[in-house]
């Protein structure tokens, strides 16, 4: 395990127990109580945990990780997931993205793909986004058009969110939404956790003709604090073969087209 993974691993830890212990994680991790001390540190000096004497508590952003610290989590699944979202965009469509580590591995893919190269002058997709790290990775292709929707930044998951956001959304239309989620349930619909992304990501999926949902298996059968769609306003949902065979199943029962990668 990488220091990257280490410091993700921890906050997952801190937020799932509300209080961790050095002596426990360095035995859990297999570091040294040290090593732990020191990321419990760093994690600190970020405000993401309050340290106590012999380990750390959960602060109220340890539920809600960081983009960075997001990205190592789960990986090789996201890495599937996105190869096989890219597959779904044709030339000239208009492709929305909303914030987040899944969608972020999306855009990569898209980006590299060797059959939208530029067509003359004219750039041969456009994508719409309510992602700063998206918008500022795409925008150095010449074949790809960057609309980015407005909004007040949130520094987590570095998502345009508010009002402002909504005047871009109201005149435009989507021909693919890829949707990243903190939950997802069958009959529920998805979630986030934060209620001003599930507002703007509400309002992307409305202005999709096909919303297209990529979310690793650990995040089936969940929900989250606010909902973004039900389960009728998603059409197809890219996961990976961790997903048990009965979510799956119950997915497919709501009339949803579902990818296993």
């Amino acid at each position: 395990m990488n220091r990257h993974e280490r410091l993700s691993t921890l906050l997952d830890l801190v937020g799932q127990r509300e209080r961790v212990d050095v002596d426990e994680m360095a035995a859990e991790l297999d570091v040294s109580a040290a090593t732990v001390r020191r990321d419990l540190d760093q994690l600190a000096e970020q405000q993401l945990l309050s340290r106590t004497r012999g380990g750390a508590v959960a602060s109220n952003v340890a539920y809600d990780l960081p983009l960075r610290h997001k990205s190592a989590r789960h990986a090789p699944e996201k890495q599937r997931i996105s190869a096989a979202a890219a597959r779904l965009v044709r030339p000239g469509m208009v492709v929305g993205l909303n914030g987040g580590t899944t969608t972020t591995e999306v855009a990569r893919a898209i980006a590299t793909r060797t059959d939208l190269p530029e067509r003359g002058e004219s750039p041969s997709l456009t994508v719409v986004t309510n992602a700063l790290n998206i918008a500022n990775e795409l925008v150095v292709r010449p074949h790809i058009k960057i609309v980015v929707t407005g909004g007040v930044a949130r520094q987590h998951s570095f998502e345009l969110a508010g009002p402002l956001g909504t005047r871009v959304l109201d005149e435009i239309t989507l021909d693919l939404l890829f949707l990243g989620v903190d939950a997802i349930d069958p009959t529920l619909g998805a979630y986030a956790h934060h209620e001003g992304e599930a507002s703007i990501n509400q309002l992307m999926a409305s202005r999709a003709a096909h919303v297209a949902v990529v979310a690793d298996s650990s995040k089936l059968g969940h929900r989250a604090f606010a909902r973004i769609c039900r389960s009728s306003g998603v059409h197809t949902l890219i996961t990976n073969e961790g997903a048990t065979d009965e979510l799956v199943s119950a997915f497919r029962g709501e009339g949803t087209q579902v990818q296993v990668v």
